[in-house]
């Protein structure tokens, strides 16, 4: 990491692959942001689609486009992003993902306000194929991940949780320092957000925000049955991991309401895939209609 003084302050780094369709929308959303201290690096990961043909199109002179020769798999690929960034701060966005205008500068005072902090994380919006919300809200839903917590509580929560808490990748945004003690993403593609954020508060305190300040792509096709079934397995892998590693601290009640949970976590995993198909299907309204209950209509995202 480069610490010149030409640096920015913040780094928010797209691994990119096949994403040809919404590349564009997520760059606009980083170039909209408020606060303006910031470099966008995309890494190409040897898309074979328009992908970096849509990159290019960007003449704005904060985003760098860098590609791999080959493609590598996804948790390598996170890895070089963040390793390309130069910033104090770094961001990890979806390709296909958002962020809401205010969301850097609105996080990145949250990190300046306590340097013992390693990450900030807020809630997302679930958006379909057309940015048109169809979930609002998601994420950091239980009162012990909001505001200042520590990597006990963290680690507890996920356990009882059994999915991801904490929210996506592009909910957070975090210190490269404590990046760099942790030693970068684990290998596990499923478990890119959770298990990063899992391992980066053994470095410094977690944030929560009760703002809504991106939001995830629900894309059609996105989660196959197969899919689902490997992201199911490695989901236990990761949990199994961390207790693992913080068996001195986590609890048996913790393990056990996980265990009880876990039906309701699967439920909701196959919900989301469920919604990932067509738009115009039957199977897909009704899914919608179980992630958001106090949906009745697809609605715009502008805040």
């Amino acid at each position: 990491m480069s610490d010149g003084a030409t640096s920015p302050r913040v780094s928010v780094v797209v691994p990119l692959y096949q994403k040809e369709r919404y590349i564009g929308r997520t760059i606009a959303s980083v170039l909209a942001q408020t606060f303006d201290d910031f470099e966008l690096v995309v890494l190409d990961n040897a898309c074979t689609d328009g992908s970096a043909d849509v990159v290019r199109s960007f003449t704005d002179p904060r985003l760098r486009l860098e590609r791999n020769e080959e493609t590598i798999p996804a948790p390598q690929n996170f890895d070089r992003a963040v390793r390309l960034s130069r910033a104090p701060l770094v961001k990890v966005l979806n390709a296909d993902d958002l962020i809401y205008p205010t969301a850097l500068a609105e996080q990145v005072a949250v990190l300046d306000a306590d340097p013992t902090l390693a990450l900030v994380s807020c809630r997302h919006d679930l958006v379909d194929d057309d940015d048109r919300v169809v979930a609002r809200d998601r994420a950091l839903r239980s009162a012990d991940l909001l505001g200042r917590q520590d990597a006990v509580t963290v680690w507890r929560r996920i356990l009882r949780h059994r999915g991801s808490p904490l929210g996506v990748p592009g909910n957070m945004l975090f210190r490269r320092t404590a990046y760099d003690a942790a030693g970068g993403f684990p290998d596990n593609a499923y478990a890119l957000d959770v298990a990063m954020a899992a391992l980066l508060v053994e470095h410094g305190g977690f944030y929560g925000m009760p703002r809504t300040l991106s939001a995830f792509r629900l894309a059609a096709g996105s989660v196959t049955s197969t899919a689902f079934r490997r992201n199911m397995t490695l989901q236990h892998r990761f949990l199994g991991e961390l207790r693992q590693r913080h068996a001195d601290v986590v609890r048996r009640r913790d393990v056990a309401f996980g265990l009880l949970r876990e039906p309701l976590t699967v439920l909701r995993s196959r919900v989301m895939a469920t919604a990932s198909v067509d738009p115009a299907t039957r199977r897909h309204r009704w899914a919608l209609g179980l992630i958001d209950p106090r949906r009745t209509r697809v609605t715009d995202p502008a805040r």
